[in-house]
């Protein structure tokens, strides 16, 4: 015989939240979601990426270790 109320309540509209700002809703377990990221804010949809520098990487190494670049 299953046990009786042993699963968690389901809520059909549950909000989710990014910044106290209600996003859509969604079925969950939970009373609301809390997310840090989503498309409208993510950088790589809003075009704000920092493209970082990772040119002269292989020589800082080599020159701060006094390698030489012949692999020998």
């Amino acid at each position: 015989m299953p046990k009786i109320n042993i699963h968690p309540k389901w809520s059909e509209k549950t909000p989710v939240l990014c910044d106290g700002k209600p996003l859509c809703f969604i079925g969950s377990t939970k009373r609301e979601l809390q997310v840090d990221t989503w498309l409208a804010n993510h950088p790589f949809y809003t075009n704000s990426q920092v493209i970082t520098d990772s040119e002269g990487r292989v020589e800082k190494f080599m020159k701060k270790y006094g390698l030489d670049k012949t692999g020998q």
